[in-house]
């Protein structure tokens, strides 16, 4: 099976961001892209849907309109399940059926491909390597988790576009264990961190996906887990000392901008945190593998727009700075806190968890990696769980986790319903304070920062 096998392509659940990446690749390519969405209803506007519209993809409400016998292929994510009405009729037409990582990977066939992994920072690498390609002349492709800002700004989602060169960048995802179906030219592995699965089970994800990897595998040295996951690697980059091919140091953060040397030439960028410089590490190691040198990598990244939600600077107001984050993880969340605190000598961080399940699995990490990162002036705040639907076992709170870093001795809060916030912290606040919003999964994520900033 080919992704050119076939040119009528329907999604159910194109709003998705790893569902829209791909539908809009593929309407690029010039293939006949049109999908469906829960989201998408008949008395109200959606910015999705008239973004995809704009790409000529023709959006349906889910009904199972939009499904037909010229239909070749009907691609669906994972939220999907059998019971939706246009799952049903593409069984009744005979239509094939894939999973959204499934066709990913037909897709990675069909060019020279560059799979990011790790449990953090999939987004941010692969938008930084696809912005030093792309400076470079390579002209690449990006199929991303994330939008980027430089793409955002055409009035596009941002998550994907189509060069005219040979390579594609493309995020490994091990939440869903569909990183082991990609067989890339070059495999990049940034980190390996408990999220989503055992530490057991993810190192055997990324090993699989070390061995599927068909030319060069680059692993972060200063990672413990995912140093040994790749001992017999080609290339590899380091941030903390530790003997590796593309060596970080001399990092310095001033306000937005942070300054560091790869292998001692000078790189500087407009973003926040030492997670940047590892990325940025990452990217060039990359790159270079590819023949661009380091002073096209340095010069390309200078210009770097960022991606969205990523440490995404929403403002300043009367002393407060607002920035809101996709951390949802404990070491994202710990690393998210901690690229705020050169800002100012005190950080309320936001944090909305999502499924009582992960937040179950993961209690302990968060109120570790958390405490860990507040300084005494810190503070936490979490609102109750973010519960997209299903059978879920509601056995546990945010609260809980608010408890047990009370117990550790550090400022921690719980606000359940997160419209209550900005009245409740605004006694908190000093003359000088970061207002770090973190959080993932959720879809109206997007208008509470917007909500937060009018209220500040």
């Amino acid at each position: 099976m080919k992704i050119e096998d076939f040119n009528t392509i329907f999604f159910i659940g194109i709003a998705g961001t790893g569902m829209s990446a791909i539908a809009q690749y593929l309407q690029g390519t010039g293939k006949q892209v049109s999908g469906s969405d829960r989201y998408f209803t008949a008395d109200a506007n959606n910015r999705t849907k008239q973004q995809l519209e704009a790409e000529g993809i023709c959006c349906y409400l889910q009904d199972g309109s939009g499904i037909n016998q010229h239909t070749d292929l009907v691609v669906v994510s994972t939220a999907i399940e059998d019971t939706v009405i246009e799952v049903i009729k593409a069984r009744e037409l005979n239509i094939p059926i894939l999973r959204r990582s499934e066709v990913l990977a037909l897709i990675t066939q069909s060019k020279k491909s560059i799979a990011v992994g790790g449990t953090s920072g999939k987004s941010t690498s692969s938008a930084m390597i696809f912005d030093i390609l792309q400076y470079a002349g390579l002209q690449p492709s990006i199929i991303s988790g994330a939008g980027l800002i430089s793409i955002i700004r055409e009035g596009k989602i941002g998550n994907a576009k189509v060069g005219a060169g040979e390579w594609l960048v493309i995020e490994a995802d091990e939440s869903d264990g569909s990183i082991v179906q990609y067989s890339p030219e070059i495999g990049l592995l940034l980190n390996i961190d408990k999220d989503h699965q055992e530490i057991d089970e993810l190192i055997h994800l990324f090993e699989t996906f070390k061995s599927n990897t068909k030319s060069t595998f680059i692993s972060n040295q200063s990672n413990k887990l995912s140093c040994n996951v790749s001992r017999s690697k080609t290339f590899d980059f380091s941030t903390e000392g530790e003997i590796a091919g593309y060596m970080a140091s001399d990092f310095e953060q001033n306000a937005y901008q942070i300054r560091f040397k790869v292998n001692q030439v000078p790189f500087q960028m407009n973003t926040l945190g030492k997670l940047n410089m590892e990325n940025a590490t990452a990217a060039i190691a990359v790159a270079s593998t590819l023949g661009v040198s380091m002073e096209v990598a340095s010069a390309a990244l200078a210009k770097y727009e960022g991606i969205y939600r990523r440490h995404q600077l929403i403002g300043e107001k009367d002393g407060i700075i607002l920035i809101d984050d996709y951390a949802h993880n404990p070491a994202k969340c710990a690393a998210s806190i901690r690229a705020c605190q050169p800002l100012s000598q005190k950080v309320i961080a936001w944090f909305q968890p999502h499924g009582y399940g992960p937040t179950r699995f993961l209690r302990k990490d968060f109120v570790t990696e958390i405490s860990a990162a507040l300084r005494p002036n810190d503070e936490i705040w979490m609102s109750e769980i973010f519960y997209a639907g299903g059978t879920a076992v509601k056995d546990i709170s945010s609260n809980d986790l608010i408890n047990d870093i009370q117990q550790l001795g550090k400022k921690a809060f719980f606000i359940e319903d997160r419209a209550n916030l900005i009245d409740a912290i605004r006694g908190h606040f000093e003359a000088s304070t970061v207002l770090l919003l973190m959080g993932a999964r959720d879809p109206s994520l997007e208008q509470f920062s917007d909500q937060v900033w009018q209220q500040i």
